[in-house]
């Protein structure tokens, strides 16, 4: 088996296509109205409201995660069907959710479908659920040094 090269890098412009194509391709926590997730949306949330990497395999997109550093939350993050499994994900969410704590935050919070693949991938890497509203699942993640004062 040939070995593949998996990098992580910060996102940039030329990667929305990619992101996109991740997102839009899902089994589960398919967006109602893809409309609403406008290219602007993940152009404003490269710079002016967060943050976002992606994850490459041989070079191309497997994966990503946005930060939003508007109101401390995990806007998103997606990986390849052909790509789960390999740890993408616990890597870009733990980047993401580092780069929150350092921007000054103490808590992280982030939303998922209830009862799917990633309601219990969240649950597995030690966020805290919140509630279950509905069809959808609340999860916070407290900063290691604010949870002891």
């Amino acid at each position: 088996m040939k070995t593949q090269l998996t990098s992580f890098r910060r996102a940039n412009s030329r990667d929305i296509p990619a992101m996109s194509k991740i997102r839009l391709a899902v089994r589960e926590n398919i967006l109602s109205n893809p409309a609403r997730v406008t290219e602007q949306m993940y152009e404003d949330y490269l710079e002016l409201l967060g943050r976002a990497w992606v994850a490459e395999v041989d070079g191309v997109v497997a994966g990503f995660c946005y930060a939003n550093n508007t109101d401390s939350s995990i806007w998103a993050l997606f990986i390849e069907q052909k790509y789960e499994r390999r740890g993408l994900g616990k890597q870009l969410l733990n980047m993401a959710l580092t780069w929150l704590f350092e921007q000054g935050h103490d808590v992280v919070r982030l939303s998922t479908g209830a009862e799917t693949r990633a309601d219990r991938f969240y649950a597995s890497q030690g966020w805290t659920r919140e509630r279950v509203d509905g069809n959808d699942a609340f999860y916070l993640r407290v900063r290691p040094e604010a949870q002891a004062t």
